[in-house]
């Protein structure tokens, strides 16, 4: 998934980052309200991390922005306040979950793996097509009952190529969903993630080329 993590605390933003970097999501961190807002009009999130209490735009009134959009974006509300009184006036604001401060990271990543699942149309918790069998949750990918041991990157692809149902995936849509910000839009980080892919998954290759639309597997 593309995440965004709205946090004022660098330390914590980066551990944020990191510990949902390592469940295969792409991340992008940013330290206050006017800088999220910035971030949400340019990419299409599945998951806002979103601290409440923040610089520049509260969080509330970025809550209130996100929501406004209509769009699919799910949010998880952070907050040191833990009175229940506080939750209720985060969930109020359209929130769609929220967890107080401090929190265990485990729990972290449940939720917003539970928020990215609502973010995207139903799909069944295990992806399979053409012989392959990927389990989102192990981070687990067999193809004909062999394992196939894959990076974040090629599990991260394979994923959203699985959740086309067969259709073409753009190389521009991989690097939406599969990396984050910092990478260049002319780079060949998706052609090569997806070479890769192909070689680990073995024969008859299974990743096909759409000349000028992008990848799928029939």
């Amino acid at each position: 998934m593309r995440i965004l993590v709205v946090e004022d605390e660098p330390l914590l933003a980066e551990s944020v980052a990191k510990w949902l970097r390592g469940d295969a999501h792409a991340v992008d961190v940013v330290h206050d309200g006017g800088a999220a807002l910035e971030r949400v009009g340019v990419h299409d999130y599945d998951v806002v991390v979103l601290d409440r209490d923040l610089p520049v735009v509260h969080g509330d009134d970025v809550c209130r922005a996100i929501i406004e959009t209509e769009g699919d974006t799910r949010i998880l509300m952070l907050t040191a306040a833990t009175a229940v009184s506080e939750r209720v006036a985060g969930l109020a604001l359209g929130a769609d979950d929220y967890l107080a401060k401090p929190f265990a990271f485990p729990e972290l990543s449940a939720r917003v793996t539970a928020l990215g699942r609502r973010a995207r149309p139903a799909a069944p918790p295990i992806l399979q097509r053409a012989g392959i069998r990927l389990d989102p949750h192990r981070r687990e990918v067999f193809r004909d009952g062999r394992y196939v041991p894959l990076s974040r990157k090629e599990f991260a692809v394979l994923a959203e190529l699985l959740r086309a149902d067969g259709a073409a995936v753009s190389a521009e849509q991989l690097l939406e969903k599969a990396w984050d910000e910092h990478a260049d839009p002319f780079t060949n980080a998706v052609r090569v993630a997806v070479l890769k892919l192909r070689r680990k998954l073995g024969e008859p290759p299974i990743v096909l080329t759409e000349p000028g639309v992008g990848y799928r597997i029939p």
